[in-house]
């Protein structure tokens, strides 16, 4: 590829923080999907994700819009996307990423995916990395403002209001919060110079394992529970962010209900999956780490602890949730899907119909 920006590339990032900036932010949604930059030199399209590895075969579909749709020249930092009727659907695009050629092009037919484009960064043989992002902006809806889908223009907005408004009600159409990025800074690839403002949780979950740290025998991550309406315990996830002293204080505290084989437990089936059964269980090896040992310990179901999530994703939390406390006022029983909140619902096909009213 001749282009003024080669790969490998590592995008600009943006750090969590608690509350909305104010000042000199431009606001957009965001997307919860795999992080993308296209490259395109004619016919040759390169997708390439957050951690610099390629993802073009497993997105034919995107390939081929990226043809259609943008520039014939260009790099554009963006979202892989998929949805499900009104709503985005993380974990039907977490099936694109398989090694069989052939499912990718099932799937490929029967589930295709989207691209958002939120920043313009070459056109041509001209680079945008270091002017400020208000120009980036404006470069980006003028060459794309037209493009149709399955290529989409983020929303974006520089008013403070807008984007609280956007935070509550983009949700429910699978969005995970807001980015705010600064309106006069310059593109900086593998810096965290812009800011996440992302829903958080609690929920009360019980803790029926554990797996090991890969550093040595101390606890690595805490596996969750929930009771569903036919009153069987389902794993939703996990909870991993603890220092290396708490992590050797939790051995301790998981000691007395540790069990000596997986008989009697809730997940008793799953200690004996393969890689061919399904990777939603705790035991299972999944497409994301591969040969990973992802052997746990069985504990007995009697502790609750308290933990803060951003989103679910079916019945599962979305991203690794925080242990904030140990819930010893709370009976096992009683930590059931009931508790989580709903998002109210937002059809994702108001945020897909292209750039702010301001900007078209």
């Amino acid at each position: 590829m001749d282009l003024p920006i080669s790969l490998p590339f590592a995008p600009m990032l943006a750090k969590a923080v608690k509350a909305m900036p104010e000042a000199g932010m431009l606001y957009e949604p965001k997307w919860d999907g795999f992080r993308c930059v296209v490259f395109r030199d004619g016919d040759e399209v390169e997708l390439s994700s957050r951690g610099e590895k390629p993802l073009t075969r497993y997105f034919p579909e995107l390939v081929e819009a990226v043809k259609r749709e943008l520039p014939e020249r260009c790099v554009v930092d963006g979202e892989i996307v998929m949805r499900r009727g009104a709503r985005l659907d993380f974990d039907r695009l977490q099936q694109r990423i398989h090694p069989a050629a052939s499912r990718i092009e099932k799937l490929s037919e029967e589930t295709p995916a989207s691209f958002v484009a939120f920043d313009l960064l070459a056109l041509g043989d001209e680079a945008f990395l270091d002017d400020p992002l208000a120009d980036r902006r404006a470069r980006l809806v003028a060459e794309l403002g037209g493009v149709e889908a399955p290529i989409h223009v983020t929303p974006a907005s520089d008013a403070y209001a807008t984007a609280l408004r956007w935070f509550d009600e983009f949700e429910g159409a699978g969005l995970d919060g807001v980015i705010a990025k600064p309106l006069d800074r310059p593109y900086e690839p593998d810096k965290r110079a812009q800011f996440k403002v992302k829903h958080e949780r609690t929920a009360d979950c019980v803790v029926a394992g554990f797996r090991w740290h890969k550093s040595g025998p101390i606890v690595g991550s805490l596996l969750l529970g929930l009771y569903n309406d036919a009153g069987v315990l389902q794993h939703v996830g996990v909870a991993a962010s603890f220092t290396m002293k708490r992590r050797a204080e939790l051995v301790e505290e998981l000691a007395p209900y540790r069990m000596e084989d997986f008989a009697g437990h809730p997940w008793e089936g799953w200690a004996r999956q393969t890689e061919d059964t399904a990777d939603r269980m705790p035991g299972a090896v999944s497409r994301w780490t591969g040969k990973k040992d992802l052997a746990w310990m069985a504990l007995r179901p009697e502790l609750v602890v308290e933990v803060a999530y951003d989103a679910m994703e079916g019945d599962r939390f979305r991203h690794t949730a925080r242990f904030r406390r140990w819930r010893t006022d709370r009976r096992p029983e009683t930590c059931t899907y009931e508790q989580l909140e709903e998002p109210v619902a937002y059809d994702l096909d108001h945020i897909f119909s292209g750039p702010h009213p301001k900007e078209a």
